[in-house]
């Protein structure tokens, strides 16, 4: 009997060695470099004008960066012609509701930006030259804003979710 589970004990060893050897292969998975957090867009509508800062975006490293922390480590670059993430916030210091228009390679638009409120609007910006104008304030001269194709890894930024 001893021989018996002695030989079913090594049948049992010979198959989980068998399965964990069917694990083991070469595969090559490449580490994707992180995308990058959205850039941050501030834009100010009043009765003659909007005003966006900064009026060019994704020409480089960005001189601020959202974490305190991580301002002395470089940001690497990726190498893809994705739209850069972009997240607006305006604040419209008129007495009219309006809207944040966006014209260029991507015509986008906000939701209702209400009198003398502010509102955020986030959208994919592929690189180009955009009118960044209020709907309903014809008054108010567009701004420019310019998309560059320089996209930063954020690898290097830590407490990102």
């Amino acid at each position: 009997m001893a021989l018996g589970r002695r030989a079913c004990a090594t049948g049992a060893c010979i198959a989980a060695l068998a399965f964990a050897a069917l694990g083991c292969g070469a595969q090559e998975r490449p580490n994707d470099p992180r995308p990058s957090p959205p850039t941050r867009v501030s834009v100010s509508i009043s009765g003659d004008s909007v005003t966006v800062t900064p009026a060019r975006i994704g020409m480089g490293e960005e001189k601020t960066k959202l974490i305190q922390q991580n301002r002395a480590q470089a940001q690497p670059p990726i190498h893809t012609k994705a739209p850069l993430n972009v997240v607006f916030v305006a604040a419209n210091l008129t007495r009219t509701d309006s809207e944040l228009e966006l014209h260029g390679p991507k015509d986008t638009h906000s939701k209702l930006l209400v009198a003398n409120g502010n509102g955020v609007f986030q959208t994919a910006l592929p690189a180009g030259t955009y009118s960044v104008s209020a709907a309903d304030i014809p008054g108010a001269k567009p701004a420019s804003l310019e998309v560059g194709t320089y996209r930063a890894s954020s690898q290097n930024d830590v407490l990102l979710p």
